[in-house]
């Protein structure tokens, strides 16, 4: 998957299923287009990864979630050779060695006191992910800030409501992740 792509797909459906395990097959029913898998395990990635992909759709696998894939080199490369379009992490290494395979990547940010925000810009420069996931995505400001940057912004966390989407993506948001499977349909 290029970039591009991925950005096209966010342009026509700016809204990225979050999804447990359990939530996959409404998530293949849905119109979203991207998957954000925060409960990937090592037994099961494979054969989620090709039904996702048979239903046209892409996925990530947040990696600092997955159970048995080792949050490392090697566990980057078992993902990429699964055919994973990229990952999600919060962690500055795993998003270069996804680069390194030629993954998309997603780097999460916690918005949590100012300190934080504060090192998000150093972190970003230093990782240079394609893509950021701000959390929680309920927070126009933090959004404000990072969306004018050459990065994309993906709000995520605690997005409930229809609302709560068009602010994040009024706010200036390129999409928005949610785990709430009602809002997969806007």
């Amino acid at each position: 998957m290029r970039f591009e792509e991925l950005m096209d797909c966010l342009e026509c459906n700016p809204v990225i299923a979050a999804i447990q395990p359990d939530s996959l097959e409404t998530a293949l029913n849905s119109p979203v287009q991207i998957i954000f898998h925060l409960g990937a395990d090592l037994m099961s990635i494979p054969d989620v990864i090709k039904q996702v992909h048979a239903a046209g759709k892409y996925i990530f696998i947040h990696l600092d979630l997955a159970e048995g894939i080792g949050k490392d080199r090697a566990g980057v490369r078992y993902l990429a050779q699964c055919g994973a379009d990229g990952i999600i992490s919060t962690k500055a290494q795993l998003i270069r060695y996804a680069k390194e395979q030629g993954l998309i990547t997603v780097q999460r940010f916690f918005t949590l006191d100012s300190k934080g925000i504060d090192s998000i810009d150093d972190m970003v420069k230093n990782t240079n992910p394609h893509l950021m996931e701000i959390m929680p995505g309920v927070i126009c400001k933090t959004i404000r800030l990072f969306s004018s940057g050459p990065i994309p912004v993906i709000a995520g966390g605690l997005i409930q409501t229809k609302t709560e989407v068009t602010d994040a993506l009024g706010c200036g948001a390129a999409a928005v992740s949610t785990g709430k499977s009602e809002l997969w349909y806007l």
